[in-house]
């Protein structure tokens, strides 16, 4: 199904990847997308799911992750206004790899598979989804390189980090407060709420943070900073 004209949201003019697009290449991204509504809970796409076109955030927030079989949930990635997503197996045309479910109210931009098909044909388009594509799996070494080479609490403080300038597309402007609920915080480590609970308070012990209901403010980037190079 066609899109027609789509305006540019503002949230998609500060991400890092989509700002820097030409204009026409923007422009012909916006005219394939419609505008799609997910309430809390509902989902983007499920796992193992064939690819039905890529999307982007202009409103609300998304979880990435995976369900093993016995219940446990790990979260790859939080999805926040600007960032767009799914493109990968649009590409490759193989089944998703993992949910992706709405945390908030979220308004969308869905691009379809025969539309993304046709525009794929454009060198620009194509060169843009690469860019977007090398921006994720840089993305993805990041968080692998953490879990083999940093401490927990190096962990901790430079996923803190993360979320503060946007987990998927770093670049925007740090928030003091970061709302991810210590479970999901706990689940996109993959660590205990308990050790995560630790954790933060030696963080905040140090001056770097605070904890509240359902929030944590940054309150010395310099010193979460040098809690990130804590071996």
């Amino acid at each position: 199904m066609g899109g027609g004209h789509v305006d540019l949201p503002e949230q998609f003019s500060a991400d890092p990847w989509f700002s820097r697009l030409d204009a026409g290449i923007r422009r012909l991204l916006l005219d394939a997308a419609r505008p799609v509504t997910l309430e809390p809970g509902a989902y983007a796409f499920r796992q193992g799911a064939a690819a039905d076109g890529m999307l982007g955030v202009v409103h609300g927030m998304l979880k990435a992750s995976t369900l093993r079989s016995d219940g446990k949930e790990a979260i790859l990635a939080v999805l926040e206004a600007g960032n767009w997503f799914g493109e990968t197996s649009c590409v490759d045309h193989e089944p998703r790899r993992h949910d992706v479910i709405a945390l908030l109210p979220c308004t969308l931009l869905h691009i379809g598979q025969r539309e993304l098909d046709v525009l794929l044909r454009e060198e620009g388009v194509a060169l843009a989804l690469l860019r977007l594509q090398s921006m994720h799996l840089r993305s993805t070494f990041a968080l692998i390189e953490d879990a083999t080479l940093r401490s927990t609490r190096a962990r901790v403080a430079r996923r803190l980090s993360r979320l503060a300038c946007g987990d998927v597309s770093p670049g925007n402007t740090p928030r003091r407060a970061i709302t991810a609920t210590q479970e999901n915080l706990a689940m996109m480590l993959g660590i205990t709420r308990q050790t995560l609970a630790l954790e933060l308070k030696a963080l905040a012990a140090g001056g770097a943070i605070s904890v509240g209901y359902g929030r944590i403010e940054i309150e010395s980037a310099e010193r979460l900073s040098a809690f990130e190079q804590e071996p």
